[in-house]
């Protein structure tokens, strides 16, 4: 049984942070679980563009409200606390809080925690 509290993660190399977003990586893949778990807050005002092309992520907004665009095919979706949305079909989008907003994101494959967005806004294939 893996048991933690969020302030247990923040200060740590499990807390990181972008110009655009913090990431708190509850699970990783060195947890074994078959996927990371993450508690992330995205800064108001910001406008992030993502690929995930090497993973499935779902993400549950528990606080906060902002725009989310699939660049795919220009739908635009708003995001409020209950908001769920997954890019099982690894679709490029755009995040644009208008509030700072605090999400629930899970990755499939598991991410490390130290992976950071390349300039295709993409996190790199883990291997295993």
């Amino acid at each position: 049984m893996i048991v933690r509290q969020l302030a247990e993660i923040l200060y740590t190399d499990k807390d990181v942070h972008a110009q655009t977003w913090t990431s708190r990586r509850l699970l990783l893949k060195g947890d074994n679980v078959g996927f990371s778990l993450h508690d992330t807050v995205m800064k108001a005002g910001t406008d992030t563009v993502m690929w995930y092309k090497h993973h499935i992520e779902a993400v549950y907004c528990i606080e906060g409200e902002g725009q989310l665009e699939c660049l795919e095919n220009g739908q635009v979706y708003d995001l409020h606390p209950g908001t769920l949305y997954v890019l099982n079909g690894h679709e490029r989008h755009r995040v644009k809080p208008r509030t700072d907003i605090r999400m629930v994101c899970v990755f499939n494959p598991p991410v490390t925690g130290q992976e950071v967005h390349d300039k295709e806004g993409a996190y790199p294939a883990t291997e295993g």
